[in-house]
């Protein structure tokens, strides 16, 4: 049992809501921790905090903002079989993925940290003689951290760590269903000795975010969960005039064409469709196979999915744990039985009473009609809808027909293929023989459509994000 406490302005306090709790999805008579949301003024002096550190904050040489990060990282790494079982229980990974979420997050704290050296402006030539035109970057400012349930630790590490290194004070709003996970990460930079103030930690609901977004004093705010929300912020921002960016949903699509490996695309598809349970904006939600091998292709698909093993996530044998929440489980009983009134539901279903686990065995649909929610509505779980296309152009116009647009897959041995959908296949991440999951924090990350604003994450778009760009033109002070 843990009773937990918000952060602000270095000091552990207790919330003044009303008492919440996170339960063991793969136990949900398992309380995992305790705490009070925060209050109306408990996000204020959050804000508070954040905006009377920010000066200082911004004046620290970034080196010395970098080797915080790089501390934090050494801590994860240190607590991190600790981490790992507390992420297992609160969030449902299976043990080994909920350990590589941990050691993610130190990379991508050390990876950011590495920013330090990189350049953080240029130089162009005068058409005036002894002047020099420079750009110089300065930070946002104080900066609104909203997070998700589905990857507690490695979002927002490539959230905060960014905002952190250029020189904004964070306040952080993680999701109320994991806030033992974000208490480690908090504690990690806590402990790392960042100075009172700089990263503040509310564990509030929904108005917490609504609240802090409100406060004259934030100058920027970074998002990641569903699309309602996400949208709801966008407006938000830009009733204030200030920076956004979303990540939200995806039904990300799969194409296989007739000259595929097909072995490769099951195992790549059965991979991204079922990792982590489902729970990933980037897993294949649809499936679009060239007429041909459909049939054959989706019999290997079957055939993969039923090697899979449904249950403890803290059993080494298992593949796919509980989805995390309540919810997810209600929406994904009702989607396999809309899959079966409407289709053929070739695999899958809720594996038992609710009370017994969140567990939910991979599903794989086709036969729905043109159009069919359940190949339109994003359900966060391991569902996959199979459709059928005659050729390349017909196939991505079947995956293109979506309102998202973050991540899809192609599977072909055709560079011409290869070539055309790079063009023509409407996402913002795309993979060719290899599964739609996966995001390095050295290249951009971010998606078209609703799935979210045009800004990117991770790599040099974090650092266009969190940072303005002051044009100079340095002129000598002698005639």
């Amino acid at each position: 049992m843990n009773d937990l406490r918000n952060y602000i302005d270095g000091i552990w306090r207790p919330g003044g809501g009303r008492p919440c709790e996170s339960i063991d999805p793969a136990v949900p008579t398992r309380v995992v921790a305790r705490w009070r949301l925060a209050t109306d003024s408990d996000v204020d002096a959050a804000v508070a905090a954040a905006s009377a550190a920010s000066v200082g904050w911004a004046r620290e040489n970034i080196h010395e903002r970098a080797q915080y990060l790089r501390r934090a990282a050494v801590l994860l790494r240190e607590r991190a079989a600790g981490i790992a079982a507390d992420l297992t229980a609160e969030q449902g990974k299976i043990a080994g993925v909920a350990r590589g979420e941990v050691e993610r997050a130190a990379s991508i704290l050390d990876f950011f940290a590495h920013d330090a050296v990189q350049s953080l402006g240029e130089s162009y030539s005068s058409p005036r003689p002894k002047e020099l035109i420079l750009t110089h970057r300065v930070p946002v400012g104080p900066t609104l951290v909203v997070t998700p349930w589905n990857v507690p630790l490695a979002i927002p590490a490539w959230k905060i760590a960014p905002a952190l290194v250029h020189g904004n004070t964070v306040v952080w709003k993680p999701s109320e269903h994991v806030p033992l996970v974000a208490t480690h990460l908090m504690e990690a930079l806590a402990d790392a000795g960042l100075p009172a103030g700089v990263c503040n930690m509310v564990l509030g609901g929904g108005s917490a975010a609504s609240r802090a977004l409100e406060a004259p004093v934030i100058k920027a705010c970074t998002f990641t969960g569903s699309t309602a929300v996400g949208l709801a912020i966008e407006h938000a921002a830009a009733a204030r005039h200030i920076p956004v960016l979303t990540e939200m949903g995806g039904m990300n699509a799969a194409i296989v064409l007739d000259d595929a490996d097909l072995d490769l695309a099951a195992e790549q598809i059965v991979a991204a469709a079922t990792g982590w349970s489902g729970q990933r904006c980037t897993a294949t939600s649809r499936v679009v196979v060239q007429r041909g091998v459909a049939e054959r292709f989706t019999k290997m698909l079957q055939d993969t999915v039923a090697l899979l093993r449904v249950g403890d996530p803290l059993d080494a044998t298992v593949e796919v744990g509980p989805v995390t929440t309540r919810r997810q489980f209600d929406e994904l009983a009702d989607a396999a039985a809309r899959a079966r009134r409407d289709g053929e539901l070739l695999a899958g279903g809720v594996a038992g009473a609710a009370e017994d686990g969140y567990f939910v065995s991979p599903m794989l649909v086709r036969g729905l009609p043109a159009g069919h929610e359940l190949a339109r509505t994003e359900i966060f779980g391991p569902l996959v809808v199979i459709m059928e296309a005659d050729d390349l152009d017909d196939a991505l116009a079947e995956a293109n027909d979506s309102d998202f647009g973050l991540s899809g897959s192609l599977f072909t041995r055709d560079l011409d293929c290869v070539l055309e959908a790079l063009d023509r296949f409407d996402v913002g991440v795309l993979h060719v023989n290899s599964e739609s999951t996966g995001a390095d924090p050295h290249v951009p990350f971010g998606g078209f459509k609703l799935s979210g604003t045009p800004h990117k994450e991770m790599g040099q778009s974090a650092r266009d994000f969190f940072t303005r760009v002051k044009t100079v033109y340095l002129r000598s002070g002698s005639r």
